[in-house]
């Protein structure tokens, strides 16, 4: 099957708190956007790549993927105020021949060929599969309630741990599913992952295992983890 990448480089990093923009930010003195694009265009499931940027970034992003040799890029397009609509602006790039859409964040550097292939492979024969990882910590239902005027945040319940899975990206669709749920609820909701619209149209997610290193960078804290995981890959490479 033929397979399309759509990377959404869209988005404002206001919580990251940078005057450069986010998938500009080097990690391990290379752009953010780079490495995703680096495993994506090197896997030989994957047939072309859309990338969906901003209005300041755009020419930004297009010239790093030319210094840093990247190929496989059919179109470099703008997104739009939300998520769905830089998705459906990705997916209007995509050719008749595109048969599954991989839906990435470059905001999530540390992908890996493993990973791409898992989740290809699944939605392959699912039609819809997402990247994922178990949680650790322990989750709690909390409700702000108010006491004499005072907003307290009170739990309601402790969730069972063993059936919560913090979801990544990439996920995988095929191609008709996914645009007949952008186009059904995509107006509609405020999502903050694309399998939220396919759950909606009562479909199956399958999801695969994903990676603990897959973070995603959204705050400052994460940009010194990114730093961390970047530089143990780069040595276990070099110890390889």
């Amino acid at each position: 099957m033929s397979v399309t990448a759509v990377v959404l480089a869209a988005g404002k990093g206001l919580r990251l708190k940078s005057k450069i923009s986010k998938p500009l930010i080097k990690i391990d003195s290379k752009p953010l956007v780079i490495y995703c694009l680096s495993i994506l265009s090197n896997h030989p499931y994957i047939k072309d790549i859309v990338v969906v940027a901003n209005r300041q970034n755009l020419e930004d992003i297009r010239n790093k993927i030319k210094r840093y040799h990247i190929d496989k890029i059919k179109d470099v397009v703008l997104g739009g105020r939300l998520r769905q609509i830089s998705v459906f602006n990705g997916l209007r790039a995509t050719d008749n021949q595109t048969d599954l859409v991989l839906i990435h964040d470059a905001a999530r550097p540390f992908i890996d060929r493993d990973m791409v292939s898992s989740v290809i492979k699944t939605a392959k024969s699912s039609g819809a599969a997402i990247a994922g990882v178990p949680v650790k910590a322990t989750i709690k239902s909390v409700k702000v309630s108010k006491c004499q005027s005072v907003k307290e945040n009170i739990v309601e319940k402790t969730l069972d741990r063993s059936k919560l899975w913090e979801i990544q990206t990439p996920q995988v669709f095929k191609k008709g599913l996914i645009l007949k749920a952008l186009k059904k609820f995509g107006d509609n909701i405020e999502v903050t992952d694309d399998a939220m619209l396919v759950e909606k149209l009562g479909a199956k997610v399958s999801v695969v295992l994903g990676s603990y290193n897959n973070i995603k960078i959204t705050t400052p804290e994460d940009l010194i983890i990114a730093q961390a995981i970047a530089k143990s890959l780069r040595n276990e490479k070099v110890s390889v």
